[in-house]
């Protein structure tokens, strides 16, 4: 039975029986409230979501999205020389690109592909990688397709992209806390940190005192947005690499959809919002989403310390078995115990020359070590 492709350009138009088929929504961010809070608050984003049909039956399920990126962005954080990266940017005209992301440009981890249980792995992702292709052909001005990150479990599948003229990359790990259940409180699991790594979390709790902390409603959230969406902008522009900003009027429609399931918590000096963490509860994990932070004061009130050790406290009162806390600034996630999760995206040109010509950059990406620390007793 050959499997077919289709493509829907919103969620509304999507038929709820491909939901109930592919059975993908147990997991949030494959969910149609999820993936709609995003599309609707994104509009300069054009998504697309390809389902794989067998018989009339809805099998697999990929996110995508188009957008469109500074060249320079992307060159300006991979490891090669000037000359090199002056071939890349000269390769893309030194301008804007159009991308095809299929995975979600706004979360880090394997949230893009989902295969229904029982169907054949490989038989299934390489239908998706035809409704990739499909996609990308009915696209106009795209230079190139970004199938992002997969875990080594899922490796022996993507593979085969391969196939298909992708070339593997290795990007910045995951960072995960695994929790311990005997870690009831903050102080358990502060008292399971060697002595230098617990004096530091102290450190943080006690430089950030004067902070008043709150956790937000969707009101607040409202309220709010104009402040939350700069301090924002300023973690995004400290970062190494964005594809995309965040309208983070987003976060109002994932607070109406997800309830409690859906943090965001706002820091105030004095009256002034200073920093803010978001994060969503998914079955047992808690992932950690954007944080926003305002640089000037963070250094002596310890903002950013502050948001690390309350993802940890939500951790536990949510009585999650794990944290991720994303990617970037590795080092000092793993002072607080957190461990590399690897992940590997494919990427290629949409030109057939052009792609020869980038396979071997790709495949030589190198991506920045760090110390990992080993912090528990």
């Amino acid at each position: 039975m050959p499997l077919k492709s289709k493509i829907f350009k919103s969620i509304d138009a999507i038929p709820q029986s491909y939901w109930h088929s592919v059975n993908c929504c147990t997991n949030i961010y494959y969910s149609p409230e999820f993936l709609k809070a995003f599309e609707r608050a994104n509009t300069d984003i054009e998504f697309n979501y390809i389902f794989i049909l067998k018989d009339k039956e809805a099998i697999a399920f990929a996110n995508t999205q188009i957008v469109t990126i500074g060249i320079e962005t992307i060159t300006k954080n991979i490891s090669m020389t000037d000359k090199i990266r002056r071939v890349v940017n000269n390769m893309f005209c030194n301008n804007e690109i159009r991308v095809l992301f299929c995975g979600n440009v706004f979360l880090s981890g394997e949230y893009g592909t989902f295969l229904k249980d029982g169907e054949d792995k490989i038989t299934t992702f390489k239908a998706i990688a035809e409704g990739v292709k499909q996609l990308s052909k009915s696209t106009k001005k795209l230079k190139a397709i970004f199938i992002k990150d997969f875990e080594n479990d899922s490796l022996p599948i993507t593979k085969h992209l391969e196939a298909y003229d992708y070339a593997a990359m290795n990007v910045e790990p995951n960072m995960i806390i695994t929790l311990k259940p005997e870690w009831q409180s903050f102080n358990d699991y502060t008292n399971a940190l060697k002595s230098k790594y617990r004096v530091k979390a102290n450190r943080a709790d006690t430089k950030s005192k004067t902070l008043k902390a709150k956790l937000f409603t969707q009101q607040d959230i409202e309220t709010h947005k104009n402040q939350l969406q700069e301090l924002y902008q300023n973690t995004i522009d400290n970062a190494d690499f964005n594809a995309q900003i965040l309208n983070l009027d987003t976060y109002i429609y994932l607070k109406k959809a997800f309830k409690n399931k859906f943090i965001v918590k706002g820091y105030f000096l004095e009256d002034k919002l200073v920093g803010f963490l978001s994060a969503m509860q998914n079955n047992t994990h808690l992932d950690a989403h954007f944080i926003g932070i305002d640089y000037s004061k963070n250094k002596e009130f310890a903002i950013y310390p502050r948001i690390l050790n309350d993802y940890v406290r939500l951790g536990i009162e949510t009585q999650s078995t794990q944290i991720n806390l994303g990617r970037t600034a590795s080092e000092i996630k793993s002072t607080l115990g957190a461990k590399p999760k690897p992940l590997t995206c494919y990427c290629k040109h949409k030109q057939y020359l052009p792609n020869q010509v980038l396979k071997p950059f790709i495949k030589n990406v190198q991506i920045k070590s760090f110390k990992q620390h080993s912090v528990f007793k």
